[in-house]
């Protein structure tokens, strides 16, 4: 008989993050489609009670809290603790989180204190005559594997935008408080303070409905012979605070840097999409001034309704690759664009 654990850790304001939620959806989907099995909640926060009763419908069995001056920010020796009491306290055999950064750096060393396994990028959970499969892409998206595991605690990183959201209420439920006392040597490590670009600055935006891609044409030699970086920038900008996207760009766009070309000052690798294996899953994609190579394209998978701009009517998104495509001058229409959303 599994006993499944829904791990989650509250946020600055003390609530559950979507992530969370979509992984808790996970969980109880788990519970309900695997006969004799047990769910238990654990959460890890500040304070942890309130946002525990907003979940209070998921039905668990058993639920868990952490809570305290301690363990309200992210830091490896109070979250690992943490997380070992609840597992333990729990009985877990099968535990879903959220793969966030805090838990991502975490975990790993939670399950080696446990003699568990873990499997990450987690994108599906089935039952399948009782047993527990997982599915999961490898080799940068182009394979999706479904495989299961007999070693037991089996811990899961949940990947965003894959369930939908549980949907939180009012309750009051019977919380069981785990007490751990942190001594000095656990808690050496002190946040003095975040650093975060300002509103206007932010490009990366994971929950915004619109995932806008530019490529390397916005900065090569343009109609009139000359290059117009600055102004590509300036439209580009102002596209996304107009419309609140989030940026991706194509490899070939961020690696300008490397070769002395001129560059976009707010871009960088961590908006790539494609070849690194990144998956936006945006409800929507615009794509300009992209060549639309193979990789890039697999970078787009998950996204509904993807559209580009493009001088050239043979270029790679025409191919299968888009669901429309404007043959226009990117720098053209996106001026456009933004004159009507003005």
């Amino acid at each position: 008989m599994e006993t499944i654990l829904f791990l989650a850790h509250t946020e600055e304001d003390g609530s559950l993050a979507k992530s969370a939620l979509e992984t808790l959806s996970a969980a109880v989907d788990l519970k309900n489609k695997l006969t004799g099995s047990k769910l238990a909640v654990g959460v890890i926060g500040a304070s942890a009670s309130a946002a525990i009763n907003t979940v209070g419908e998921c039905k668990a069995d058993k639920f868990f809290e952490v809570s305290g001056p301690d363990f309200g920010q992210s830091r490896y020796s109070s979250d690992a603790a943490a997380i070992e009491a609840i597992a333990r306290a729990a009985g877990a055999t099968v535990i879903l989180y959220a793969a966030t950064s805090r838990f991502n750096r975490v975990v790993p060393g939670v399950v080696q204190r446990l003699g568990g396994r873990i499997d990450t990028r987690i994108n599906g959970v089935l039952v399948t005559a009782g047993v527990i499969q997982i599915q999961r892409w490898y080799y940068r998206q182009r394979m999706m594997a479904t495989l299961s595991r007999t070693a037991r605690p089996w811990f899961l990183a949940v990947e965003t935008g894959i369930f939908q959201p549980f949907n939180i209420g009012k309750g009051n439920v019977s919380i069981q408080k785990i007490d751990i006392k942190l001594g000095d040597s656990l808690k050496r490590t002190k946040v003095i303070g975040l650093k975060a670009p300002s509103t206007d600055a932010q490009t990366i935006r994971p929950d915004a409905k619109l995932l806008f891609v530019a490529g390397a044409g916005w900065t090569k030699k343009q109609s009139d012979g000359q290059v117009h970086t600055q102004d590509a920038a300036k439209l580009i900008l102002e596209f996304l605070e107009r419309t609140s996207a989030s940026l991706g760009s194509s490899k070939s766009l961020v690696d300008l840097s490397g070769e002395g070309q001129s560059v976009f000052s707010f871009m960088s690798h961590l908006n790539q999409v494609g070849q690194t294996g990144s998956t936006p899953r945006h409800a929507k994609g615009l794509s300009t001034c992209c060549h639309g190579e193979e990789p890039h394209a697999v970078g787009w998978r998950f996204i509904n309704e993807r559209r580009a701009v493009n001088l050239d009517p043979n270029c790679g998104w025409a191919q299968g690759k888009t669901d429309v495509l404007y043959v226009a001058d990117a720098f053209q229409v996106i001026a456009k664009v933004n004159e009507l959303l003005a």
